[in-house]
């Protein structure tokens, strides 16, 4: 009587195990994994038919949203569940995450991360199309930025290549004004032509260059586009 307990408890443990598995590596404290990590639970919602729990001023159920902050939490570091611990709401905890640790600095990290991932997908047997990379740079733009993420959509990219391009000319341009600037003496009157110049530049290099591609421009990081329209890129 008491082996079948056991084998009894044994069988009641295993099976709770594999219901609390993990599909992915947690979210660390630091968030050194943000970018992965997002798209991990993003596309393992979507599977779930939870993607909607995570927008926000969304209508889903309550047993949805319990069922979507159950996985994401499962997948956070021990500090970070208990740094989050009393938000509930999984589209509140999605926007504090966001807020915390979706921060790139260049372009290239975000570009490196963000191929890496798709490779894994891919491999997993998952479509990945041009429309949902150029969707999931947009979403990387702070939230100070919300009028340039617009402007870069009214511009129609059909090839994420392209974005990415015209990201990486922005970048170069704004660290070469920002070495401008460090060089001028102090007093000195700035040179509002040379922002003319760069913005015609992306224009016509975005309109008339040739794509980058797959194997070119490494890429962005946290939450890039931070530097946008702030002088980094």
């Amino acid at each position: 009587m008491k082996r079948l307990i056991i084998s009894l408890y044994c069988i009641i443990v295993t099976n709770m195990s594999n219901l609390a598995k993990i599909e992915f590596a947690a979210l660390d404290v630091a968030g050194n994994n943000y970018m992965p990590w997002m798209i991990d639970v993003e596309m393992h919602l979507k599977s779930m038919d939870l993607l909607d729990t995570i927008k926000e001023n969304n209508t889903t159920s309550k047993q949805n949203k319990a069922r979507a902050i159950i996985f994401i939490r499962r997948h956070l570091d021990v500090g970070l569940k208990i740094e989050y611990l009393t938000i509930k709401d999984p589209s509140h905890l999605w926007k504090n995450l966001q807020e915390s640790f979706q921060d790139f600095k260049k372009i290239n990290e975000y570009n490196s991360a963000m191929f890496r991932i798709v490779s894994q997908l891919k491999f997993c047997g998952q479509t990945i199309t041009e429309e949902d990379m150029l969707e999931k740079t947009y979403s990387t733009f702070h939230a100070s930025n919300v009028t340039l993420q617009q402007q870069y959509r009214v511009r129609g990219f059909k090839k994420y290549s392209d974005l990415i391009s015209c990201l990486l000319i922005a970048e170069k341009n704004n660290e070469l004004l920002m070495k401008n600037h460090q060089s001028r003496p102090t007093g000195a009157t700035t040179f509002p032509e040379a922002n003319i110049a760069i913005q015609n530049d992306n224009e016509r290099k975005h309109h008339h260059g040739p794509s980058r591609g797959r194997g070119h421009g490494r890429g962005h990081g946290r939450n890039y586009i931070r530097g946008h329209g702030r002088g980094r890129g």
